[in-house]
């Protein structure tokens, strides 16, 4: 199966996953599931499900085991998605092509439905029943870890505090190593857990992988918010120049930019030499975070 023809069949697994686990929309509180499933049906790269699929086949698992995982860290992403584009956040408007979710319905109906789809994703884990307790455990406490102030949340603060303001190397790495690179590391080790033991010697290796892999795709993130346009992107080019945000190319320069994203992709190839070429995919998929468009 070609790349392309992978992510297609892991966009479709995983939007039928979301489509069964996310809520009905029914009365009493319509707008909060019709706004959950808004955020997080229909549309992304599912970059962090393919994560999790590949990670997990290339060490023998079963993708019905992979699901739930896949499913958590994508409904952890929309959340993560939804309050980064609230008014007291980056103040978005457009997000996958279409209106993001506090214009869609209100600012108060989008936290809530952030808050809840956060919520969704360790229920979802949790039930996996599939995957035996001690791996859940240790999924859960992943998931937990890179969403929280040692992940997500964290490099979301230090993006916010640092609006207007020129960071050092190191603190931009710091930041975007929480803000984006903490969830797709965890989608890797998530994949594995699924079939390895917590203290597997594996997990170190593909947890360098993650990593790297994360801080390439910031990285070209970056680089397409300079060099992109805003009906490729499906979200606001120019919005980070816009706000003065810290980010790669603002520090390196376009030219410097490119060539920090091509050695964290080196480093995410090299990373992967323990399972040789059960690793294939992986390799792919580092491939498509350096070139990706969009």
């Amino acid at each position: 199966m070609s790349l392309d023809d992978f992510l297609a069949e892991v966009r479709r697994r995983s939007e039928a996953a979301l489509e069964r686990l996310l809520p009905p929309v029914s009365p009493p509180t319509a707008d909060l599931p019709a706004a959950m499933r808004y955020a997080a049906l229909g549309g992304g790269k599912r970059l962090r499900a393919a994560l999790v699929y590949a990670t997990g086949e290339a060490l023998g698992a079963d993708r019905d085991a992979l699901d739930a995982p896949a499913a958590a860290v994508e409904l952890i992403h929309a959340y993560s998605l939804v309050h980064d584009d609230l008014p007291a956040m980056d103040d978005d408007d457009l997000r996958r092509g279409k209106p993001t979710c506090h214009r869609a319905f209100d600012e108060a109906t989008a936290i809530l439905a952030g808050d809840a789809l956060q919520s969704l994703a360790f229920e979802v884990l949790a039930d996996a029943a599939v995957i035996p307790a001690a791996q859940r455990l240790a999924m859960l406490h992943e998931l937990a870890v890179a969403s929280g102030v040692r992940g997500m949340a964290g490099g979301q603060a230090l993006d916010l505090a640092a609006e207007g303001r020129r960071l050092s190397l190191p603190e931009l790495e710091a930041m975007h190593r929480g803000k984006t690179g903490a969830l797709i590391a965890a989608s890797v080790r998530l994949g594995a857990l699924a079939v390895l033991e917590p203290d597997a010697p594996p997990l170190a290796a593909l947890g360098e992988y993650g990593q790297a892999l994360g801080l390439c795709f910031q990285i070209r993130d970056d680089i397409l918010d300079v060099e992109g346009d805003t009906a490729t992107l499906g979200k606001t080019a120019g919005a980070d120049v816009a706000r003065s945000k810290a980010t790669f190319p603002a520090l390196l320069g376009l030219d410097g930019a490119h060539d920090r994203a091509r050695r964290e992709y080196q480093r995410a190839v090299a990373a992967l030499a323990p399972i040789g070429a059960a690793g294939e995919r992986l390799r792919q998929l580092a491939v498509y975070s350096l070139s990706r468009q969009q």
